[in-house]
C-alpha cells in the first residue's frame, strides 16, 4: 500500500487562521521578513489588520497557511506588492523589490524629516528631496513619515475615542434592566 503526503488544514471556524499540518514545515510566505524590513511593529500590523496580537503572530509565521483575503489585507497593511510576500523558491527577493523596499525607506524617512524640520531651509531641502523620489517612482505618494515612538495623540484622535467610548457605554446601558 503506497502513502501520500497531503496538507490537512484545521480551523475552528469561519474566523480562524488555517495552519499547516504536516509532518515536514515547508516555507509559504514572507510576511514576517517583509514587515520587519519595512519598519512595521506587531502592534501596528495589529492595528492595521484589526486583529489581536496572537493572531497577529500566528498568521505572520512562515509555515501558516494563510486565506487570500488575509494575504491581501497583509499586502495592504504593509504598501508592498502581494508578490513580494510569497515564497516561489528558497532564493532571496529580487533586486527589483529590495530596490523598491529600500526607496519606500528612503521616502519615509525624507517624509519624517519633511514633518519634522525645525526651520525653513531643512523643510524645503525635504520637499526637494521628496519631489525628487517622487519622479522616480510616483507610486511613493501615498508612503508615510516613519511612526515615532511614544508618539502622541492628536486631539481629533482624543475625540473619536471619546465618541468611541460614550457610544459603547450606550450600548452596555441599552442592554441592563435597572429597577429605580
Amino acid at each position: 500500500m503506497a502513502t501520500v503526503a497531503f496538507d490537512a488544514f484545521v480551523t475552528a471556524g469561519t474566523d480562524a487562521t488555517p495552519v499547516v499540518n504536516t509532518g515536514k514545515a515547508r516555507k509559504l510566505h514572507r510576511i514576517q521578513e517583509v514587515r520587519r524590513r519595512e519598519g512595521m511593529s506587531l502592534r501596528s500590523a495589529a492595528r492595521h489588520l484589526g486583529y489581536d496580537m496572537r493572531r497577529v503572530r500566528e498568521q505572520e509565521q512562515e509555515t501558516t497557511d494563510l486565506r487570500l483575503s488575509d494575504l491581501h489585507r497583509w499586502q495592504e497593511a504593509l504598501g508592498v506588492p502581494i508578490a513580494e510576500l510569497l515564497v516561489e523558491s528558497d532564493q532571496s527577493l529580487s533586486g527589483p523589490v529590495l530596490e523598491r523596499a529600500r526607496m519606500v525607506r528612503l521616502m519615509k524617512t525624507a517624509a519624517a524629516i519633511r514633518e519634522r524640520a525645525g526651520s525653513h531651509p531643512v523643510s524645503r531641502l525635504a520637499q526637494m528631496l521628496v519631489e525628487q523620489l517622487l519622479e522616480l517612482m510616483p507610486e511613493l505618494r501615498d508612503v508615510g513619515p516613519w511612526h515615532s515612538v511614544g508618539q502622541r495623540r492628536s486631539l481629533d484622535e482624543y475625540g473619536r475615542a471619546a465618541e468611541l467610548g460614550l457610544a459603547l457605554v450606550r450600548v452596555g446601558e441599552g442592554s441592563c434592566d435597572h429597577e429605580d
